[in-house]
């Protein structure tokens, strides 16, 4: 018998970053813990991101134009004491659907431009439904 010169998928995996089509990228007894995962940092996501586009587009001008910081108090504090959440939930999802590094904290950042958070939360929503997919075993060939 002659050997073969084919790499194995481990190696392919490796040496070019991708992994084999029939291997889950998330088990199975893992899916629902992603998804409960992943709404946890939508949930976040979005009411961080409010927070901080009603503080940056409506305190803010109220306190400098018009004199009144209550608005700042109101949105800012609610923001700030949020925003370590969105953070460990932001860290909890990466780790497990195996984002890189970079990756959680340009989605953990993200909570700190008005509106980059909603874009974030997309992007992240895409790649986890694109990785739960991945990994259904009846969408497995």
């Amino acid at each position: 018998m002659t050997e073969s010169n084919d790499p194995t998928a481990e190696e392919t995996a490796a040496t070019t970053g991708f992994v084999h089509p029939l291997t889950p990228v998330i088990p199975a007894e893992e899916i629902p813990k992603v998804k409960a995962a992943l709404l946890r940092y939508r949930v976040m996501a979005y009411i961080v991101g409010v927070l901080l586009v009603l503080l940056t587009l409506v305190a803010m001008p109220l306190k400098y134009l018009g004199h009144d910081d209550r608005w700042v108090t109101w949105f800012g504090i609610p923001h700030g004491w949020l925003y370590p959440i969105l953070i460990i939930t932001a860290i909890d999802l990466g780790r497990r659907v195996k984002w890189s590094v970079q990756n959680v904290v340009g989605i953990a950042l993200a909570g700190t431009i008005p509106f980059l958070s909603f874009v974030a939360e997309h992007i992240a929503r895409k790649d986890v439904n694109r990785k739960l997919a991945d990994s259904n075993p009846d969408v497995l060939r």
